[in-house]
């Protein structure tokens, strides 16, 4: 099925922005100057969102999951420095951070710095431990980029994995997808305290565009599986509705997970996680454990199951069985797991009703941001049209839709060794 995905493929309506990105590096080229002086032109590097397509909150339950990188994401502006001082600005958030890479006591402050700093603090380590003997200069960094914040497109894991990427080429470090991947997810889990899986940062440092990124969270096994032909698109609806206390509510369901497995576990001995527990374990003894738990025991049960019928369906080139597998989550992940809002119901709805959406849910934790919808591409201007009415008439204001190209993950884009867009390992 073609997806658009790599293409930029979309209706009257639905917006593609690829258009001016060289402007749009160039402009912030132009920013980091303002920021931080004259001197040697910065290194400009890249590091994409992601969308998931199925497998909603399966990653940190051992479960599959079927994300891609997508064309908007993280611009990391990067310059080193004689002496051993970092400087963190952003275009996006006010807050900045200057402290040194040595002697320092670094502290989590809550702000955006800590993805980055985390980041760098993991890099310093792994260098450590492998015996890298290195003069670790100092360095003023501009982030920003074209990626929604808060939108369940993963800016995080853009950050920390562009972060990581930038390092390993400002610092000379042999470091490979796998490490940077690792330092990432670390980065996050540890310094930064989300109780994140691994989906996010693997989907975006494992990258390759027309491509789905099949990934067993269970073992981190994973495959890429083809996604192009057909005559169909992905568009992305923001509601513009910010995730203000997901990673509280996040980390409450991590914590709901963890206790229904631990409940459901004696009762299957040969399970090691919540996805490997069967619907009829929940069945008997389901009625023991908090009802809480129990839904959320269900939802992860019944998505892993309909992730493998999206992938069988998309294997067998069948689009609209993969699309109601993604209405069926959207349903669970409502009514089970607990983090939609009136504003994802609303714009899922919406899309059913749409003549050519052959699938729609919401996308990234929840609790706010954005849907993913699968539709037929000539379908995009009616789709757009229906959607933005339905919700500019409940809640007076208007979501935002656009086709997401693909990525091929982390890479530079303007510096000495800039390959004019190859991603890690290409």
């Amino acid at each position: 099925m073609d997806t658009g995905i790599g293409r930029g493929k979309g209706g009257e309506g639905i917006v593609d922005r690829r258009e001016g990105w060289s402007a749009e590096f160039a402009g912030h080229a132009r920013e980091f100057g303002l920021r931080f002086g004259s001197g040697q032109p910065p290194r400009i590097f890249f590091s994409p969102g992601r969308v998931n397509l199925m497998g909603a909150h399966l990653d940190y339950n051992g479960g599959p999951v079927m994300p891609t990188a997508i064309d908007r994401g993280t611009f990391i502006a990067l310059r080193t420095r004689a002496d051993d001082r970092l400087r963190f600005a952003s275009t996006l958030e006010p807050t900045s951070l200057e402290t040194d890479l040595s002697g320092a006591r670094f502290e989590r402050s809550g702000r955006w710095v800590d993805y980055p700093l985390g980041v760098v603090l993991e890099v310093l380590e792994l260098a450590r431990r492998r015996g890298w003997a290195r003069d670790f200069r100092g360095l003023e960094v501009l982030f920003g980029g074209n990626l929604a914040v808060g939108a369940g497109l993963s800016s995080s894991a853009s950050i920390c994995v562009g972060t990581a990427f930038a390092l390993a080429v400002a610092w000379e470090l042999p470091l490979d997808r796998m490490d940077i991947v690792h330092a990432a997810l670390r980065a996050e889990r540890g310094f930064v305290g989300v109780r994140c899986g691994i989906m996010d940062p693997y989907a975006i440092g494992l990258a390759q565009v027309d491509r789905l990124l099949w990934l067993d969270c269970k073992d981190a096994t994973n495959e890429y599986l083809p996604f192009g032909a057909g005559g169909l698109s992905i568009a992305v609806a923001d509601t513009h509705v910010r995730r203000k206390l997901a990673q509280v509510a996040f980390n409450e369901r991590v914590e709901q997970c963890r206790l229904a497995f631990e409940g459901l576990q004696p009762s299957q001995p040969d399970a090691t996680c919540l996805r490997d527990i069967r619907l009829d374990t929940l069945r008997s003894v389901g009625g023991k454990l908090d009802p809480v738990a129990v839904k959320r025991a269900e939802h992860v049960i019944r998505e892993v199951e309909r992730t493998f019928t999206a992938r069988r369906a998309l294997m067998d080139g069948d689009p609209r069985t993969f699309g109601r597998q993604m209405f069926l989550a959207h349903a669970s992940l409502r009514d089970l797991f607990e983090v939609s809002v009136p504003e994802l119901d609303r714009i899922v709805e919406s899309a059913a009703a749409c003549e050519g959406v052959l699938g729609a849910r919401l996308t990234g934790a929840g609790f706010g941001g954005c849907v993913v919808m699968l539709l037929e591409t000539a379908a995009g201007p009616g789709v757009r049209h229906r959607v933005v009415s339905d919700f500019e008439r409940v809640f007076g204001r208007k979501p935002s839709i656009e086709i997401f190209g693909g990525d091929a993950g982390p890479r530079e884009i303007a510096g000495p060794l800039a390959d004019g867009g190859k991603g890690l390992g290409d």
